[in-house]
């Protein structure tokens, strides 16, 4: 049966309008960290080398062979850690520090990113190819919160999520958060883009 993420895990990546805590477990992911603007044309290019590289894999079985323990499945959505220099007091887009992601299927292996980097030599730069990492992260306990809107009405969701810890005995454990982008930007009016929210929290 085909792993359908929106299904399978719609608690993790599909929450409602209202604050949630949720305990996230260790998952694999495609990454690429760097720092700059989301808004710029070398950000673009690396979404495109994420993509590129998780559907190298997805397609695999089509292209040469399946790889052992595969199993059809749904390309993940993009997300990404955003955090800002230590010390900064306002938000400049071209400082904000990130690492953008795509989960991979449990049979993913190092030897599996190699083949994903090879197979999309023609597409993407060497500099961006060369950014590809196969990490295991471990989020742990976050709250999260759909949000409805565009990437910069999100102040407002997180405030209700402050409001939440606040009357709930829980702490924010830093200012770095998750987004997991839902939505097509290139599809969807930017008052209706879906974008799931989370950071780091403990109890007091």
């Amino acid at each position: 049966m085909k792993y359908e993420w929106h299904k399978q895990d719609k608690s993790i990546y599909l929450p409602k309008q209202k604050p949630e805590i949720i305990d996230i477990p260790a998952m694999k992911y495609f990454t690429i960290s760097g720092k700059g603007n989301p808004n710029s044309p070398a950000f673009s290019e690396l979404i495109k080398t994420l993509y590129a590289a998780s559907y190298a894999v997805k397609m695999m079985p089509k292209k040469v062979a399946a790889p052992e323990g595969y199993y059809d499945y749904t390309v993940f959505p993009l997300e990404g850690f955003w955090t800002l220099e230590p010390g900064s007091k306002t938000l400049d887009k071209d400082q904000l520090i990130f690492k953008i992601m795509i989960r991979q299927p449990d049979f993913i292996t190092p030897e599996l990113l190699d083949y994903a980097k090879e197979t999309i030599i023609k597409k993407v730069s060497p500099e961006n190819r060369e950014l590809l990492q196969l990490e295991e992260i471990t989020e742990g306990l976050n709250l999260q919160m759909l949000h409805i809107g565009s990437f910069d009405d999100e102040p407002a969701t997180f405030a209700q999520m402050e409001d939440f810890c606040e009357q709930n005995n829980v702490i924010r454990l830093s200012k770095s958060h998750k987004e997991i982008y839902l939505s097509d930007i290139n599809k969807v009016a930017p008052d209706k883009l879906k974008t799931t929210l989370r950071f780091e929290i403990k109890y007091k």
